[in-house]
């Protein structure tokens, strides 16, 4: 039985649908069924289901956007820092391997060579290095907390995006925002992403932190693009003149514009397809949110 933390969340529903489709059985726990302030509560439910794996996807966010984090820190520290140390301490008193959620937005920018970051670059954009949001600085500490245990997965997602219109997908954001920000960054197909995570425990790859990231980076303006020749010929898209004015004008908080390399999971055997086929395929099959609503 795998127990899944922080299932009718974003991430939590599309890694809820990767597991009834690979017929995995699971059981969906929030802060409603379990209260996640607790190791020992943690742990007695862990013992009470006989879970053999379990995958955190809980944590703060902030909505609309990580600027709320910056205003709500307590927060933020517990969801995105302290809960995976509670989750670790009562998955190892029972003695079964888990899975946590974490982010790419521990990273700005790209190597010096203009490639990715891999999973052995220290993170650059926490509070270790004094210049980022509040957001990304609880998911780095989240991950030191983590970076010891021999037993877990951590899998980095990074600006989810998929063909369901929603708040939260990054398409639907940059069609939404009166003006963007030009950046290079990678992407994660969040249902590439889900199917990740079951397929990780579903092969037994070694245990380890992996960049959850489609092949390849793309711009802002490259994606404005796609979505004007594959949905909205019509659409125009206005930028900002610069980061600074970004900043000044629709931002609290600095924002994490990274590039990825995730080679290591690749060499896993476990596939991820190009950003760039994976926007197309998002944009070709798009469903409206009235659409999605029809469906429920």
């Amino acid at each position: 039985m795998i127990i899944l933390l922080g299932a009718s969340g974003y991430v939590g529903r599309a890694i809820a649908g990767a597991l009834r489709d690979a017929n995995v059985p699971f059981a969906g726990h929030g802060r409603s069924t379990v209260d996640l302030a607790n190791t020992d509560a943690i742990e007695a439910m862990l013992k009470e289901t006989e879970a053999d794996f379990v995958i955190n996807c809980a944590g703060f966010t902030g909505k609309p956007n990580v600027d709320v984090c910056e205003v709500r820190k307590t927060e933020s520290l517990d969801g995105n820092a302290v809960l995976p140390g509670r989750i670790r301490q009562a998955c190892e008193r029972v003695g079964i391997p888990f899975g946590h959620v974490s982010s790419g937005c521990i990273f700005t920018g790209s190597r010096p060579d203009g490639s990715g970051f891999n999973e052995q670059d220290p993170p650059n954009f926490s509070f270790r290095t004094n210049n980022c949001s509040f957001y990304s600085g609880t998911k780095a500490l989240g991950e030191e907390l983590l970076a010891d245990c021999d037993s877990c997965y951590v899998w980095r997602l990074r600006i989810p995006f998929n063909q369901v219109d929603s708040p939260r997908n990054y398409l639907t954001k940059l069609m939404s925002y009166p003006r963007l920000l030009q950046a290079t960054n990678s992407l994660t197909q969040l249902d590439e992403f889900a199917r990740v995570c079951v397929q990780s425990w579903q092969n037994r790859i070694p245990f380890g932190t992996y960049n959850v990231v489609n092949s390849g980076s793309i711009t802002t303006q490259q994606v404005t693009e796609l979505i004007r020749d594959h949905l909205a010929p019509e659409r125009t898209f206005d930028f900002f003149d610069s980061t600074e004015e970004f900043m000044q004008l629709a931002a609290v908080a600095p924002r994490s514009n990274c590039i990825l390399d995730n080679s290591k999971l690749l060499a896993t055997g476990i596939e991820m397809s190009t950003v760039e086929d994976a926007i197309v395929g998002a944009l070709t099959n798009w469903q409206p949110q009235q659409s999605v609503a029809a469906q429920v």
